[in-house]
Formats: structure tokens, C-alpha cells, sequence
């Protein structure tokens, strides 16, 4: 996990005496720009009797949230003050006038995601000298002012689904939160007019994603406040919201598996259903409940043991909105399910990113992971879409005495299931998702579909390093592939154009014995055909995978890819058993890269403005020219991983004691006399 406060500043004193640099060519991570008066976050008076892991109850997520809508506030002034933040160089928007507009609902609807359950509890609530209750109700009137700069048109009669949907949708989500505070006191024709114009986009077409849910959430409000709405269009997106659906408590998101199947669908669909859905739809709400259930059993083996998310999918800045579906576990009456462990998850990732020094820039979250990423930004993000991940504060709305608040925080799994020294496996059978918990380090690993074309592909983004990694493991967040002919967790392959292309069309085949079976061909010359199996291993992963082209073919595969924190990478080379095999260490992790067959060279690159964490990183490589008289080729690999600072065995770095190849067969013999049978299937 990143470290925390005091370990930072330490970093931060030690580096230039460590590396020898000036602070104007600090690595960015390192140079911070604060805004005076914007700390870094800290727990007030932590409560370790209640929650012995993070100490953050109830009452410290409200400081949490406070400590977000105070960096927000910091820009307001008067109540005629946007919430319009300093735009991120970069490709996120506004690049036009005429999206100004769209920008401010953002922020105005997205930091009211956490400002609503606040007002809740205390409508008095006053920031920055602005009485925020006043402030929302004050530009919720702007938005129906057509002289107002933040006026919102009403949907024309032949308008598609575009952005202001989502912000609507949000919006409607709030008035359910804290109506006594948001929607009652504005006046009629307010109301009226705040009404027709939200209707004119939840009465109207969508996205096929979860998209819907912001139509349904319009449409669903204005039917509790006796306006008349569309009630078969609304019926119809329930209905095929509940289509996407998969099983396990996964739903699919058009095309894709990422966050989205839990921070939307598995936030929406049970706040829908018992918002308004069991009074008016109990059928449709007694289906997103059931869809639920399955949450509480696989997705908290998505975190890492303290709670760390996995850097996957697009919409990586929204952070912590991962964790609202631990939250609504308080929304059901469940036995079975760990409370404390959900808070503990939850808590744990809220800490992941508001204890980092480079969360905040301008006193507002970055479009990144820990700081500024570009290439973990869409387009369709400006710098106030960060505040989705306010949604994690709607777990403010289950009162104090909730079991998901009052039960003792603990580890859960970790500390009652998964033992050291072995390695588990959770398979999502119906979305063929692979969920994999390493005791050893405490990290959790994913690995989904991704099938996607990036050539003219309207959005290249889900063919990109966000989906088409090999895996994905919240110890080792993802590096970008922006420097040609190296590549981190993936294999890349020089195509006809003489350029580096990494895999992205994986078709998944089946998890058997314990291994992970795709298929992927490379979109420039399916002629280039693969078949990959992944053995996950108590300290990595083993490879054995299969290259099939007529043509010669420069391949290469990466490890996961350090930053540098306090002091350079350590490389070394070393052999072991006859292998020739590469460890990198950052003062936090090792890696190694273990080369058993096919393999002619391996070696650690050194990369810059390529990694979430840090300017600089390493990743280890390695790489082979396949000629065109050999049709087929294996190459087995092993992929490992220690804490820094631990030893490694020789039966760690070589688990493998014989591989052979039997009728197509390909069986590996390990030291501890487990044997391996790799099966692959067209």
C-alpha cells in the first residue's frame, strides 16, 4: 500500500540525498502543488476499539467527506461562484465554449453526491462562510435560467443521451437522499420548471449500459413528487438494466466487466429498489436485491488486505466509488455477512488514496490514480467528474446504528481463510471472471474479458492498457505502454508496420485445474495466434503459453512494472537451476522474472512518465524473434513477487522441477511433486 503520512515526508526528506537531484527535477510525484491551507488528509481522534485496523467509524467518514467538499468550497465564494475547477492539461474536456456548461453541472452534481448526506444530518451545514444548503438551492435555479452562463436546455424533441443524463441522473439521487433540505423549500415554479427539464432527458433514450439507471432515477423521483412521467419507458429500462446481469453479482456494462458492474449497477439497482422500488415495482426491486446477495461472497476478494482497489477499466480518478456496494451490505438483514469486514475494506480504501500526497492538486482530486495519470483519463471526464467518487459517502445514508457501522472492523478472509503460503482462486463462472487473493503480500488480482478493436474504434480507451492486460493486481498498479518495445504485464509483438502492439483480442476458453485458459490473436494479423494459460502461484504466476504464426515475429512479455519511491531500483541478475533470471526492488517489492523456456533474452528497463506512482520505473522484459520454421512455440515463465527485504528460496525463484510436452500435452512437474497439465483448446 502506499505509505502513509509520516513514511511520505520521510521519502520526500531522504530523496534528494538519495538520488542527488535539485527539487525542480524532482520526479513529479514528489513535487506537489498545494494550495496553502489544504492538508493532507488525517484521522481526528481515531477510534481503534471499534476499528482496529483503519480507526475510521461513522463519524470519520464524515470527516472524509468534509475534508472533499472544504477543497471543493475552497472555490466559492458567493453563491454565483460554479463549481467549475482548474482544468487538467490533457484530453479531459472542456475543449469548447458550448461545454462549459456541461462542466459546472458536473461539478455541481457530483460534489452534491457528497454534500447530500451531510445536509441530511445537519442542513445547517456552512463552508468556506457559504451555507451550503443555500449554495445547491441557489444554482439549482441557475440551471433553469436561460440568462444564467449555467443554464441547462431542455432536451430537444430529436436529442440523443449525451452527459447531462449522467448529471441528472445524479441529481435525482440526491433529492431522494435529502429532499427536506434539496427539493422541498424551492419554490413551485421552480420545481416545475426544474421537473420539465430533468423529464425531458429521463424521458428520453439512453445508452445501452448502466446508463439507463440515470433515466430511471429522473423518472422515478418526479413519480413520487406526482408529476407524470413515462411509466412504460421507465418499466422498460428497468427491465433491461436486469438483462445485463451475468450471475456471481457481476453485471455486464456494454461490453465490459470493470467497475462499473459494481459502483453503478450494484449501487443503483438496491438503492432504487428500496428508495421507491418496493413500494411501487416490488417485483423489479425484489430482482436487484437478489442480484445483490451474491456481492458480499466475491467482490470484497477484489481488495487487497488493507483494503487497496485494483487500478482496472476505465474511469480510474473516480478512486473509492469502488466501495459503496460494501456499504449497502447494511441495507439487507444478513446473517452471513461480515460487517466489519466491509467497513474495513471500505475504510482501508479511502485511506488508499487520501493519505497520498498527490490525491490533491488545487485543493481538488487529480484526474489519476494516486496523482495526475494521463493515461488513466477519458475525454469524457473534466476535472469535476472526479467527485464520483462521492459516491462512497452515500453510505452516510444507513444510520449510526447500522451493523455496517456498528460491527468491529476486522480482515475478514484474510485473516480466517486465506493462509500464507498458498494461493486462492474464486471463479466467477458466468462473467469468466478470475478473482485471485495472494496471502503472502496481501494483494488481490483480476483478470476479465477484453475483446476490443483499437483501430477506429470509437472508443479506443476499452482496447487500452485500462482492459487488455493480462492480469491486473492491486499491489502493482498498471504502466502505460507510451514507450515503444516495452510493455508491462502483456505480451507486445511487432506487427508489418514495424510498430509494438500489445494483445488485446483474448477470447476467454476455460479455468480448469486451477489455470486460466485464453485465446488472443493480434487485431493487425490474426495470422498471429496465442494460447495463454495462467497458473497462479502462492509468489506469482506461471506462464505457459503458445505463439502460432507462419510469419517471422519479434514478441516480447512483461512483468508488472515498480515505481521508484525513495531511492533507485535495485537490478540484479543471478541464476538459479541453470536459469538466467532478472529481480528488480523498489524498497517496498521485488519482482522477479524467471525465463524457463523459449525465452532469449530477459533484462529490466528503466521508464519515465509511464507509471501511476512515480516519474520513474522499472519493468522487467522478456523477448524472442520467432522465425518463420517454427509454427508453433512455448514459452513458460514464471512471474513472481516478494515483499522487499524477504528472502528468496530457491524453490521460490525455480518452483518448477520439469516441464515436458506429451501429445500435445504440456505438463509441468513442481519441486513440491504437483504436477501441472496445460490443455489448451482452439
Amino acid at each position: 500500500m502506499k505509505n502513509y503520512l509520516v513514511t511520505v515526508l520521510i521519502v520526500v526528506a531522504l530523496f534528494n540525498s538519495a538520488v542527488g537531484i535539485s527539487q525542480t527535477n524532482q520526479p513529479a510525484w514528489l513535487q506537489q502543488k498545494r494550495v496553502p491551507n489544504q492538508p493532507l488528509f488525517r484521522i481526528a481522534d481515531p477510534d481503534y476499539k471499534l476499528s482496529p485496523q483503519t480507526g475510521m467509524t461513522r463519524k470519520h467518514w464524515k470527516q472524509a467527506a468534509l475534508y472533499l467538499l472544504n477543497g471543493a468550497f475552497s472555490y466559492i465564494n458567493t453563491l454565483d461562484d460554479p463549481m467549475q475547477f482548474p482544468k487538467q492539461v490533457g484530453k479531459s474536456y472542456p475543449h469548447r465554449k458550448e461545454q462549459v456548461p456541461t462542466e459546472k453541472l458536473e461539478g455541481l452534481c457530483r460534489t452534491l453526491f457528497i454534500a447530500a448526506p451531510l445536509l441530511k444530518e445537519d442542513p445547517e451545514l456552512t463552508i468556506n462562510n457559504i451555507k451550503v444548503a443555500d449554495y445547491y438551492r441557489y444554482q439549482l435555479s441557475k440551471l433553469i435560467d436561460p440568462s444564467s452562463p449555467s443554464f441547462i436546455k431542455p432536451r430537444a424533441k430529436n436529442g440523443g443521451a449525451n452527459q447531462v443524463l449522467v448529471e441528472f441522473g445524479a441529481l435525482a439521487l440526491s433529492f431522494f437522499a435529502a429532499p427536506d433540505v434539496l427539493w422541498q423549500p424551492l419554490p413551485q415554479t421552480q420545481k416545475d420548471a426544474l421537473a420539465a427539464t430533468m423529464i425531458s432527458y429521463g424521458d428520453g433514450p439512453t445508452v445501452p449500459s448502466n446508463w439507463k439507471f440515470f433515466n430511471i432515477f429522473v423518472l422515478s423521483f418526479f413519480k413520487t413528487q406526482g408529476y407524470p412521467i413515462n411509466e412504460k419507458l421507465l418499466v422498460e429500462y428497468l427491465d433491461k438494466s436486469l438483462e445485463h446481469y451475468r450471475g456471481s453479482g457481476w453485471y455486464n456494462d456494454a461490453p465490459a466487466y470493470d467497475y462499473y458492474s459494481m459502483w453503478a449497477f450494484q449501487m443503483y439497482g438496491p438503492l432504487w429498489a428500496k428508495l421507491i422500488g418496493e413500494k411501487y415495482y416490488p417485483e423489479h426491486a425484489a430482482k436487484f436485491m437478489a442480484n445483490y446477495q451474491p456481492v458480499k461472497d466475491n467482490y470484497p476478494y477484489m481488495f487487497g488486505r488493507i483494503g487497496e482497489m485494483i487500478m482496472w477499466g476505465r474511469s480510474m480518478p473516480y478512486r473509492f466509488a469502488s466501495v459503496i456496494p460494501h456499504a449497502l451490505v447494511g441495507l439487507i438483514n444478513d446473517a452471513s455477512a461480515n460487517y466489519g469486514w466491509m467497513r474495513r475494506i471500505a475504510s482501508g480504501s479511502l485511506l488508499q488514496f487520501l493519505t497520498d500526497p498527490n490525491f490533491l492538486e488545487d485543493n481538488i482530486p487529480t484526474l489519476g490514480f494516486y496523482g495526475s495519470f494521463e493515461p488513466a483519463v477519458q475525454p469524457y471526464s473534466c476535472r469535476g467528474s472526479v467527485f464520483w467518487m462521492g459516491k462512497a459517502f452515500f453510505a452516510l445514508m444507513l444510520d449510526e446504528n447500522n451493523p455496517f457501522w456498528t460491527a468491529k472492523e476486522n480482515e475478514g478472509a484474510w485473516k480466517t481463510e486465506l493462509a500464507k503460503g498458498k494461493v486462492y482462486n474464486k471463479f466467477q463462472d458466468s462473467s469468466s471472471i478470475l478473482i485471485t487473493d495472494y496471502p503472502n503480500i496481501g494483494a488481490a488480482e483480476v483478470r476479465a474479458w477484453c475483446h476490443v478493436k483499437a483501430i477506429d474504434a470509437r472508443e479506443p480507451f476499452r482496447a487500452s492498457e485500462n482492459y487488455n492486460r493480462l492480469s491486473y493486481n492491486s499491489a502493482f498498479p498498471w504502466q502505460a505502454d507510451s514507450v515503444p518495445g516495452v510493455v508491462a504485464m502483456n505480451y507486445i509483438i511487432k506487427n508489418k508496420k514495424q510498430e509494438w502492439e500489445p494483445l488485446r483480442l483474448y477470447t476467454f476458453k476455460k479455468f480448469e485445474n486451477e489455470t486460466y485458459y485464453r485465446n488472443a490473436v493480434l487485431e493487425t494479423n490474426p495470422a498471429i495466434k496465442l494460447h495463454l494459460a495462467d497458473i497462479p502461484l502462492p509468489n506469482g504466476i506461471l506462464r505457459v503459453d503458445k505463439v502460432r504464426s507462419s510469419d517471422t515475429t519479434e514478441i516480447r512479455l512483461g512483468h508488472y512494472a515498480l515505481p521508484q519511491l525513495n531511492k533507485p531500483i535495485k537490478n540484479t541478475q543471478r541464476k538459479v537451476d541453470g536459469y538466467q533470471l532478472n529481480t528488480i526492488d523498489n524498497g517496498q517489492y521485488q519482482l522477479a522474472m524467471v525465463p524457463l523456456m523459449g525465452w532469449k533474452e530477459t533484462r529490466s528497463i528503466a521508464t519515465k512518465g509511464v507509471h501511476p506512482q512515480s516519474e520513474w520505473s522499472t519493468v522487467i522484459n522478456s523477448s524472442d524473434t520467432k522465425l518463420p520454421g517454427e509454427q508453433e512455440k512455448v514459452y513458460i515463465t514464471l512471474l513472481l513477487w516478494k515483499k522487499a527485504g524477504e528472502k528468496w528460496r530457491k524453490d521460490e525463484l525455480v518452483p518448477v522441477k520439469k516441464v515436458s510436452i506429451d501429445a500435445g500435452t504440456i505438463i509441468v512437474e513442481m519441486k513440491n511433486r504437483e504436477k501441472k497439465l496445460i490443455k489448451y483448446e482452439e
